[in-house]
């Protein structure tokens, strides 16, 4: 496909993938000790080939590898870089505690001692690229996909949140914030570069962190720490345009996230919706999406917690509103028929020619409470029946 037929497909998929029950199995033992790393890559492979295979199976025009290679998202930064101040006995599957009950905000402590990206760390030493983890993802799984292969990398805007640049450590390497994100920017182009030259032609990048600033807990930690958070985002959007400048061949999409935890209703044992960020795009649309340069704003609409649709006359023309209209979080399947109801609404805001449809968010992965393979496998079916219908292509 060229970048502009990419750029305007009306079927997408966020990135993560339910595993594979041989996958978890498979994961669990390993972090036992087990598994060998072998083992539990021949298992990698195998969910990989079949997530694939079934993405294009039912028509997607772009696919992914589920990202289930990575244990988080946040892995395509976090794990490719040296520098935080992250000992080597930090569990890589640390996830910090969080709310557990159903339909609650899932807050959680990112002081705590996590791997870097998922909890503010401090650095020692600069950044530095010391393991591709996009590239090597990228490079396995085309050679098993037949449709474009998109791939998430982590946005400048997440990496700044959880960067304690306060503590003495890091001011010894970076003199402010400014600095940081100079690297952060470098070492996400070099990322991209190396895409590009493999033949990557669609990039997400995984921006959950712009939320933040309709967020009222949010805005009032950074407060706290003395930040302006108007100050914050208009760094956040420079070093996020900075990441993808220079490259005409690549379609760029920016996912605006608000969090993706689950968790199971005791009463019901039913997966049931959590979130860590609260507000609406109506705070932030007027200056973010005109600003972002990014060819599709991949948007979360499966809750009243996103408003309503009138922030989408903010999107310029020419770029995509992919409308994440479809839950992860619970298993229940969304009708053809308020689907298309919804999109006649969003249309009343953009031209429906401008929008899309997707999933809200990842459907989660190794770590993640999630729903089963066969409900996300309707979920996704469904999207892409009903974006035949809407646009019929």
């Amino acid at each position: 496909m060229t970048r502009n037929s990419l750029k305007s497909i009306r079927v997408d998929q966020v990135g993560s993938l339910v595993p594979t029950p041989e996958l978890r199995a498979v994961f669990g033992r390993f972090k036992q000790g087990q598994a060998t790393a072998a083992e539990l890559a021949i298992a990698q492979d195998a969910a990989i080939r079949e997530a694939i295979e079934r993405q294009q199976s039912i028509g997607m025009p772009v696919v992914t590898d589920g990202e289930l290679r990575r244990q988080n998202f946040q892995e395509s930064f976090g794990a490719a870089v040296s520098g935080f101040d992250v000992s080597q006995s930090v569990r890589q599957d640390f996830r910090p505690s969080a709310e557990r009950r159903p339909l609650q905000r899932a807050e959680q402590d990112f002081e705590a001692a996590g791997p870097a990206i998922y909890s503010r760390r401090a650095v020692v030493e600069r950044l530095k690229l010391v393991n591709n983890v996009p590239l090597a993802e990228y490079e396995a799984a085309s050679a098993v996909a037949k449709a474009p292969l998109k791939v998430t990398v982590l946005s400048a805007d997440r990496i700044a949140q959880r960067f304690a640049y306060e503590d003495a450590r890091s001011k010894a390497v970076y003199s402010d914030i400014d600095a940081f994100l100079a690297d952060v920017v470098a070492i996400n182009r070099q990322i991209v570069r190396s895409l590009v030259d493999v033949g990557c032609r669609y990039i997400q990048i995984d921006a959950p962190g712009y939320t933040a600033y309709v967020d009222e807990v949010s805005l009032q930690r950074m407060r706290s720490r003395g930040e302006d958070p108007a100050v914050n985002l208009e760094r956040s959007i420079k070093a996020d345009n900075a990441i993808i400048a220079g490259f005409p061949e690549v379609t760029f999409g920016i996912h605006l996230c608000r969090g993706n935890p689950r968790t199971i209703d005791p009463a019901t044992g039913k997966v049931m919706p959590q979130w860590h960020r609260e507000g609406h795009y109506d705070g932030l649309a007027e200056k973010l999406f005109p600003a972002l340069e990014h060819d599709r704003l991949l948007l979360e609409y499966d809750s009243d917690r996103a408003g309503g649709f009138s922030p989408l006359r903010f999107v310029p023309k020419g770029k995509v509103a992919v409308l994440g209209l479809v839950t992860t979080k619970s298993a229940d399947l969304e009708t053809i028929e308020g689907l298309r109801h919804r999109i006649d609404e969003a249309a009343k805001h953009i031209p429906i020619e401008q929008c899309a449809l997707s999933p809200q968010c990842g459907f989660g992965g190794v770590n993640s409470i999630t729903i089963t393979q066969d409900e996300q496998w309707a979920k996704l079916e469904r999207i892409c029946e009903t974006a035949r219908l809407v646009w019929g292509d």
